[in-house]
């Protein structure tokens, strides 16, 4: 069968349909992408070659909305954020050069279950979060960002805690995902997982990536997030399970 930068047709076309679908709900929530593209490219692919590629993506995608997003937030407040986020993406490196295949497709299954659960649980307060959870966040998103590329679940929640206007909470989530994505291409080269082949997956994968990110955020602008929400939710949840039951399988 034909091979495609390192694809055989049947995973190109995988990878194209996971690809878009993450893109348009990131487009659409500011959230989303590492969640649905990791577990389903570490099925097809080792755990580096998939963080990377996810990584790639992910600022590739941050860069093309830009201006949906940049600017809605100040960004002094995050500073505590990015650096322990830095903090923890540097050690979350260390994570995926030694857990096995099976085991990183059971953490990312499990990272999409908890980010549902905090999306359905928490629900924005009336006063600003104390300063320490931000601390916290940032950490705990970092290590999840370098072992799994996926720093969205502590961060969701930390945004539907934080911010109570949707295009606010996006922003946020948006603006901290493009700062998340850098720090772990930075990481991943330094660990040396960064190649050749990296690039032949990414561009592969570009295509979906623009014409779902495009489809995102025209939906955002024209319908909102209150009706999505309970779709992304439920796509979201089922996608996990499936994740864990076949890790464990």
């Amino acid at each position: 069968m034909t091979a495609v930068a390192g694809f055989e047709l049947a995973q190109l076309l995988l990878v194209w349909a996971v690809v878009a679908l993450a893109a348009v709900l990131r487009g659409f929530t500011g959230f989303g992408f590492a969640l649905v593209a990791v577990p389903v490219f570490s099925l097809i692919m080792p755990p580096t070659e998939a963080v990377v590629l996810s990584a790639l993506l992910t600022l590739t995608i941050s860069l093309l909305g830009i201006r949906s997003y940049w600017g809605v937030v100040p960004l002094l407040p995050m500073w505590p954020l990015v650096l322990m986020a830095f903090v923890g993406t540097a050690a979350g490196t260390l994570v995926v050069t030694v857990i096995s295949a099976s085991r990183f497709q059971l953490w990312a299954g499990l990272s999409v279950i908890l980010a549902c659960l905090g999306m359905t649980l928490f629900r924005p307060l009336k006063q600003p979060l104390h300063p320490v959870f931000a601390w916290l966040t940032g950490l705990l998103s970092g290590l999840m960002n370098g072992a799994l590329a996926i720093p969205g679940p502590p961060m969701i929640i930390y945004a539907m805690l934080q911010e109570p206007q949707p295009h606010r909470s996006r922003a946020l989530l948006m603006t901290f995902f493009l700062a998340a994505s850098l720090l772990a291409l930075a990481s991943y080269s330094v660990a040396g997982f960064v190649n050749m082949h990296s690039f032949g997956y990414f561009l592969a994968a570009l295509p979906a990536l623009y014409a779902g990110d495009r489809l995102g955020v025209y939906l955002f602008r024209r319908f909102g997030s209150a009706l999505y929400r309970h779709i992304a939710l439920a796509g979201l949840l089922a996608l996990g399970v499936s994740i864990v039951v076949r890790a464990l399988l």
